[in-house]
């Protein structure tokens, strides 16, 4: 029997179909991740964003018209917040974002949309499917930024056991180059169980595998943190460091908790430790409290910081949220005409810090083939290419000149 598994959205939501794609083999299945002829269809669905959830309706029907007689289950955070939208001909099981141990489930039709746990659910170890692993250490938020569906549909943050995750590292470490320790709030990591992220990473200080972290708040930021990461055996020093707006007032409207002096104070000590580690950041765009005076100040802290790339997204209402009861949404006009100012800064700061690299030493991952090229990433995550690379190998090499979207 054939299982076709489809994922949409974000690293946790990768790991979580990596668990199921593993039990899947186990059991015997045949598992593939293309749009193509199978007895069963797993989307595991994304709400972070209206344009996500809709993603997420359009994979079903795409996989509809591909196969009229597929049978589909549908599991992850859209269907988490609204089940009845997955209703539809061909969809025979919808679950949430708990127990998603779909595979025991084939058989099964209906709605089950299980309670969220109040501990960090188990569910064995992932499946390799690339080059770079991630492993989940956390799931959950207790933030609740006003613009945030995700603690919601995910419940309050629960930390897995530091055995489990030092367990799941030197397991994939026999077989993968690099692993990315992910969750939804790993900031928050350990805090329900009487340890922390620093704690987790002294335990993993000695493994010979290149760990990188997927997201950081600044609250976590410390030099006691940076002291255990730089003696980290092969700790990547990429720091994803979420800003959202680099306006106080919208901040604080988001029910962020911090200022953008403490985040800028932040940033400097990183690179006190870290001269040249890669620092990128999400940034919300159009959120209703965002004047033009506000934007403005948003550009010139994003300038200031100098991060190595900005991801940016324009505002999304998600029905649950404070902001979606408290603020109306700007124009979209005025939205879209931000979004390319803010793509503008994004390109002038990530070319700036390529440039800074060049001449410079870097381990690079190579993982895969671009045209002539191997492509891969830099420790600091910059996208290296090199013509007589090969795939799946750590190279130390120096990066001469840029090239298309990172160096060469």
């Amino acid at each position: 029997m054939k299982v076709s598994v489809f994922t949409l959205g974000c690293k946790v939501n990768r790991y979580e179909s990596d668990v199921i794609i593993r039990e899947l083999r186990e059991k015997g299945y045949e598992v593939t991740e293309e749009l193509e002829p199978a007895d069963y269809y797993i989307i595991n669905t994304c709400a972070v964003t209206a344009e996500a959830e809709k993603k997420s309706r359009q994979c079903v029907a795409r996989v509809k018209k591909h196969n009229p007689d597929a049978k589909i289950l549908v599991c992850g955070c859209a269907s988490e917040n609204n089940a009845k939208q997955f209703e539809k001909d061909g969809v025979v099981y919808v679950t949430g974002t708990a127990g998603k141990d779909v595979v025991s489930l084939l058989p099964e039709t209906g709605i089950n949309i299980s309670d969220i746990p109040d501990k960090y659910e188990e569910n064995g170890f992932a499946e390799r499917t690339r080059t770079r692993a991630y492993v989940k250490i956390q799931d959950g938020c207790n933030n609740f930024c006003s613009y945030c569906l995700i603690p919601y549909v995910r419940g309050r943050s629960r930390s897995r056991a530091i055995g489990s995750v030092v367990a799941e590292v030197k397991n994939r470490s026999a077989d993968v180059k690099e692993i990315v320790l992910t969750g939804i709030d790993i900031s928050s990591y350990g805090k329900d169980i009487g340890c922390s992220l620093k704690t987790l990473a002294e335990s993993l200080s000695d493994e010979d595998v290149r760990i990188r972290f997927g997201s950081f708040e600044v609250g976590v930021i410390d030099e006691e943190l940076l002291n255990v990461l730089t003696n980290m055996k092969k700790f990547c020093p990429h720091f994803h460091l979420s800003l959202q707006s680099g306006s106080d007032v919208v901040l604080k409207s988001m029910n962020r908790r911090y200022t953008t002096d403490e985040y800028f104070e932040k940033v400097g000590l990183i690179r006190k430790y870290f001269p040249l580690a890669g620092i990128t950041t999400d940034v919300i765009v159009g959120f209703p409290t965002e004047s033009d005076a506000e934007f403005a100040l948003s550009c010139d802290f994003i300038r200031r910081v100098g991060f190595s790339d900005v991801h940016c997204f324009p505002y999304s209402p998600r029905k649950g949220t404070v902001a979606f009861n408290k603020y109306k949404p700007l124009d979209a006009r005025i939205i879209d005409e931000r979004m390319r100012a803010m793509l503008d800064i994004k390109k002038n700061l990530k070319r700036d810090f390529l440039e800074k690299n060049v001449g410079v030493s870097h381990e690079v991952l190579f993982e895969e083939k671009d045209g002539e090229y191997q492509c891969g990433y830099t420790e600091n995550y910059l996208k290296f290419y090199a013509a007589d690379a090969v795939n799946d190998e750590i190279r130390k090499i120096a990066a001469k000149q840029l090239f298309r979207d990172g160096l060469k």
